[in-house]
């Protein structure tokens, strides 16, 4: 039989593109728990849920009647503290004049002395409590720390908000920008570090570029930047975690959502490419042909 004929292709090493895909997904940039700072009855939502929150926004309202009473009572203890200082300036500024010319005794003088002294002393007391019942009173509006998305309301009209226990009334999770948190085996990314290390592959400044795909195979519109690069390996996968961020304004991804991540802008210099059919398998790898210089033999490389 004659030999089979072949193609031939030449090749010459030149910057070959890497792309890598993994699977991610994607999370708020921040997500932050909602929770009531004093204890009260719920008086109202003031939210829907799903709804996207202003920063600031007042999302429920608790009963406020006992914190305005403890205001009134502080602001009485602090009317009555500016009384017994103004009642002790006048005694103190009746006994020093007499002091001076020895018409009183000095203990009487320093006794005045005192008690203007915790006379004011007491009205600094007076406004602090005021001040913190205030505060309390404020706290009534519970509002939202962060703009974002609200998740589902954990307390309806009439349930108790307990203050440092059972406090949280809802999660908040702000979408723009996004995160997309992934994870890349040990043995690969030890690799791709030991490469980028030698001059195997080749990044620019910038670093990989990423894009991602959903579910229904759409490519997501913008790109992202690696922005966290775990130093550790997951105890549990073995996997390195990173992290990628996106610009969502337009909200298409969501927390949670799985999608596929590619990573690009790394290149091998000095490679050598041939096509896909051109690469054969055998118990011992993979293989391809090539002609020898001296006979123009296929030879298994």
């Amino acid at each position: 039989m004659p030999p089979a004929a072949v193609k031939v292709l030449t090749v010459t090493p030149q910057e070959v593109p890497v792309h890598c895909d993994y699977v991610g997904q994607v999370a708020g940039s921040r997500e932050i728990e909602v929770r009531a700072r004093v204890t009260g009855i719920v008086e109202k939502r003031l939210y829907e849920e799903g709804q996207r929150i202003k920063e600031g926004q007042v999302m429920y309202r608790l009963d406020a009647a006992p914190y305005r009473a403890r205001v009134a009572a502080a602001e009485a203890q602090l009317d009555q503290a500016k009384a017994q200082l103004a009642q002790a300036d006048r005694e103190y500024a009746r006994i020093k004049p007499l002091a001076d010319a020895e018409a009183a005794s000095r203990r009487e003088s320093d006794d005045a002395l005192s008690q203007r002294d915790l006379a004011r002393a007491a009205v600094k007391s007076a406004e602090a409590q005021l001040q913190t019942a205030r505060i309390d009173l404020g706290y009534t509006d519970v509002r939202a720390p962060l703009g974002g998305l609200a998740g589902r309301a954990l307390k309806v009209e009439g349930s108790l908000a307990v203050a440092g226990s059972d406090s949280l009334m809802t999660t908040l999770a702000q979408v723009d920008p996004a995160y997309v948190n992934f994870g890349v085996g040990e043995a690969e990314y030890l690799r791709t570090r030991d490469e980028i290390a030698r001059g195997l592959l080749r990044l620019d400044n910038a670093g990989f570029v990423v894009k991602i795909r959903t579910s229904d195979g759409a490519e997501f519109p913008r790109t992202g930047r690696l922005g966290f690069e775990d130093y550790k390996a997951d105890t549990s996968t073995g996997a390195f975690a990173l992290r990628a961020t996106f610009e969502n304004r337009d909200g298409k991804l969501s927390p949670g959502q799985f999608v596929r991540v590619a990573l690009s802008g790394a290149t091998r210099p000095d490679a050598l490419a041939v096509p896909q059919r051109a690469v054969l398998d055998s118990p011992n790898g993979k293989f391809v042909y090539v002609i020898a210089e001296a006979d123009g033999k296929l030879l298994a490389q």
